[in-house]
Parts: structure tokens; C-alpha cells; sequence
């Protein structure tokens, strides 16, 4: 539903972002369960205005100003990014720190199945799309984008393990016996620190690119919340839980199920080696604890989404709902875990 833009935003908009005139509608998108975004349409043109959500925000979370620092750094880079134009860090304007960016006009796609693609070939050249595209994220230079002091040192999965247990913890609804087996035999198998750094996504997935109208090619990746230096590894991994996800009853549908070579969609394997490829790499060492880590990040933070549906914050009405698969997705780890 559009609503007119109130005056003070309109003032602000017209002073700090260049060419922007109004008048202006903005109009929430669909999508989204963390940081809320709107589809902003002004005399001027069409942009995109993404803000914290209302309310008490768990530590580290919805740090849009991260977000608006990676992309600036990402505008000439080999990984598509929108153009971000003017970051609010006041909270003045609209009761929370928001920026805007610009627009970018394309698909986006839901199902990994891809149903509303008629050809396997299209949906083959998709699928190595995001493969190409993750494999140069991770070999962004460092230096020259500026983004050395991105994330902290040390093991990177040490650190998120003891982030995403915390937030958890802070945000738990009731006991999940798959959860705590899961953080125990997480805590109790993490790898050592191979040293590896990269700029990594933190939530790469099908849903948070924007492809071309008409062509396989990403003209944007969206949603760097999570953003920040760490394992290459664990982009990949988390991508891949989509091949074992069910396709059907379950919150977030996956490949599982489905005969993916039927469709032109590649088997998990041959997408792990395509990446590998492109990077460089000859093997991979513990998978399975990057899979089964993937698996319990997005549980926790999707729990943390439930959270804030309990408390009257979450940006999305099917918060509560995506509440109910916290426990699936940990079951799910467990299974990788025990093959």
C-alpha cells in the first residue's frame, strides 16, 4: 500500500540525495524479515529506502550502515551491487538509521526450482550465475575496496558459533532439544583456523539477487546485513542447504524432492565444483561441519525473526509463521551431521 512521503523525509530526501525532487509515495516490498525496505517513487525517479525496524534491535543486528559501507565499496567491482546515494545514520527522520539506493528493475526469484523459468538451459546458466558471481565476492581485493577492518581477526567460525549462540539464547521462545544437540556437537567439532579471509555475503541465496529482465545475469545482489570478513566456505555451504531442503511442506522450500537433472538445475556436487574451479581450490575440508554450521545460523536467526513477531517488531507478517521451522532446520543439520 503506497503512503505519501511525510514532509520531514521529503525535506531530507531533497537536500542530501542529488536530484531527488518530490513529490513522493514510498510502498513497502513484500519480501524481507529483517531490515525493512521500500520501494520509494518521487518526481525525480524510482529508489529503494532500507531502514532499521522499530523497536529494541539484539546487539550487532540490522546494521544497515554496514550495509551501505560494502556496497559503496563493491560500485566498481566485478560483484553487481545497487548504487547506494545518501546513508541517515539520525535517527530523526524516521525513528531508526535507514539509506537509500537506487533501484534496480529485474527479477527476482522465490523458488529455487526456478517454475517460472520454461527452459533448463535458462535456469542451468542461472544457477552458474550465482556460482560466478560468489566466486568472484570472495576474491574481492581487500585493499583496494577499503575493507580490510571489515570483521575482527581470528577464527571466523569460533566468532560467529559464539555470536549466533548468544543471539539465540537472547531470543529463544521455548527449549528445542534438536537445537541444543545441534550447539553441542557444533562447539565440541569447530575447525581450526586455516586462514583463510574473503569478503563474505553472510545470507547468499537465491532470493536476494536481482536478475536481468530478460537475460541469466545478476544486475544486483541485495541484503549485506550480514556481511563481513571471513570463511569463503561458509557462503558456499549456506547456499547449498537449498539442495537439501524439502521442496514441499516445509516454510522454506528447497530442492530435495524434486529430479534436479530433469529440471537443468546442477546436482550439489557439480555446483561445489564449479566454485572450486573458479577459485582455484582442489577439495574442500570439513563440509559437513559447514553445512551443518549453515543450517543452525539460519535457525538462530530465524528465531530471532519469531522474536520480534512475539514482540509486535517483525518488518514481515509471516515472521511468526518461519517461527515453526527453527526446529526443522536443526533436525536437518542433524541428519548431515549423522550421514
Amino acid at each position: 500500500m503506497k503512503e505519501p512521503v511525510n514532509d520531514r523525509l521529503l525535506a531530507y530526501l531533497e537536500e542530501n540525495v542529488a536530484g531527488f525532487s518530490g513529490p513522493a509515495s514510498m510502498e513497502k516490498f513484500a519480501g524481507g524479515q529483517s531490515n525493512p525496505s521500500y520501494k520509494l517513487q518521487a518526481a525525480s525517479g524510482t529508489y529503494v529506502l532500507r531502514r532499521q525496524p522499530p523497536g529494541k534491535l539484539l546487539k550487532s543486528a540490522h546494521a544497515v550502515d554496514r550495509e551501505f559501507r560494502v556496497q559503496r565499496a563493491l560500485e566498481n567491482s566485478r560483484v553487481p551491487v545497487a548504487k547506494v546515494l545518501q546513508l541517515c545514520e539520525s535517527t530523526e527522520i524516521l525513528g531508526s538509521m535507514f539509506y537509500i539506493m537506487e533501484f534496480c528493475d529485474g527479477r527476482i526469484f522465490w523458488n529455487a526450482a526456478l517454475p517460472e523459468i520454461s527452459s533448463n538451459t535458462e535456469r542451468a546458466a542461472i544457477y552458474d550465475e550465482m556460482n560466478r558471481v560468489l566466486s568472484e565476492l570472495h576474491q574481492v581485493d581487500l585493499v583496494a575496496a577499503g575493507l580490510t577492518d571489515y570483521g575482527r581477526p581470528g577464527n571466523y567460525f569460533a566468532r560467529q558459533y559464539t555470536r549466533w549462540s548468544g543471539q539465540y539464547r537472547a531470543s529463544e521462545t521455548r527449549p528445542i532439544p534438536a537445537m541444543e544437540e545441534l550447539m553441542h556437537w557444533l562447539n565440541e567439532n569447530l575447525p581450526a583456523d586455516d586462514g583463510r579471509v574473503a569478503l563474505v555475503h553472510g545470507d547468499y541465496r537465491l532470493d536476494n539477487m536481482v536478475f536481468h529482465p530478460e537475460k541469466p545475469e545478476i544486475i544486483a545482489v541485495l541484503d549485506w546485513e550480514l556481511s563481513t570478513l571471513g570463511h569463503p566456505l561458509a557462503d558456499l555451504a549456506y547456499q547449498c542447504m537449498q539442495w537439501r531442503m524439502p521442496h514441499k511442506n516445509f516454510p522454506l522450500p528447497g530442492l530435495r524432492g524434486l529430479d534436479r537433472k530433469q529440471l537443468g538445475i546442477p546436482a550439489e556436487a557439480d555446483y561445489v565444483a564449479s566454485y572450486c574451479k573458479r577459485t582455484n581450490q582442489d577439495r574442500i575440508e570439513n563440509w559437513i561441519f559447514y553445512l551443518a554450521f549453515s543450517y543452525f545460523r539460519l535457525a538462530a536467526i530465524i528465531q530471532g525473526v519469531a522474536k520480534r513477531a512475539v514482540e509486535g517488531n517483525a518488518s514481515n507478517e509471516r515472521a511468526a509463521i518461519l517461527g515453526r521451522s527453527v526446529e526443522p532446520l536443526a533436525q536437518l543439520a542433524l541428519e548431515v551431521i549423522k550421514e
